[in-house]
């Protein structure tokens, strides 16, 4: 009885921590729009595409993987305008220029706001609230909220915040 009892416990702990594992090691996509706002972003900007880990090039998968593991380069959660709602920053459109628009989440839907195009590809991701000095020491900002980061490798970095009615940026590289 007692080693019947012992077999099942440890059949069960043994099934218990195959489950956990299996659970744990199932790759989750993170390059995929909350539902609505795919829709919403493709209707005003067509051709909308997430910029995911194989559309970057190999020295820049490597470097945004160093800091940020298997996340999406192209989609980033932040709490931009400190309101705790639902904002993600997106890098779009891998295969042209690049869309950094934010996207809030509100009770009537997705607002969309624009924060720049460029050329070439470029990663998002978010940083804390603190204090971005510009990469010449002229200007700062004083972000009171997460910022979004929107980075193209070996070329520029520049750091977004909301100040309360707009939008600021600084350039942390060039």
């Amino acid at each position: 009885m007692k080693h019947r009892w012992m077999t099942t416990v440890a059949l069960t702990l043994s099934f218990w921590s195959f489950i956990t594992q299996c659970r744990a090691d199932t790759p989750v996509d993170s390059c995929v729009f909350p539902a609505g706002l795919g829709e919403q972003l493709s209707k005003k900007y067509p051709g909308t595409a997430l910029l995911t880990l194989a559309d970057l090039v190999e020295d820049d998968r490597k470097f945004y993987q160093k800091d940020h593991g298997n996340d999406c380069p192209g989609l980033a959660h932040v709490d931009f305008y400190g309101d705790g709602m639902t904002t993600l920053a997106a890098s779009s459109d891998p295969k042209r220029s690049v869309r950094l628009v934010v996207a809030h989440q509100t009770a009537s839907g997705w607002e969309l706001r624009l924060l720049e195009t460029t050329n070439g590809k470029a990663v998002v991701w978010r940083q804390d609230a603190g204090t971005y000095r510009d990469i010449y020491g002229r200007r700062s900002i004083r972000a009171l909220h997460p910022v979004v980061v929107l980075c193209s490798y070996e070329a520029s970095t520049i750091v977004y915040s909301w100040t309360g009615s707009k939008v600021d940026k600084v350039w942390l590289a060039d």
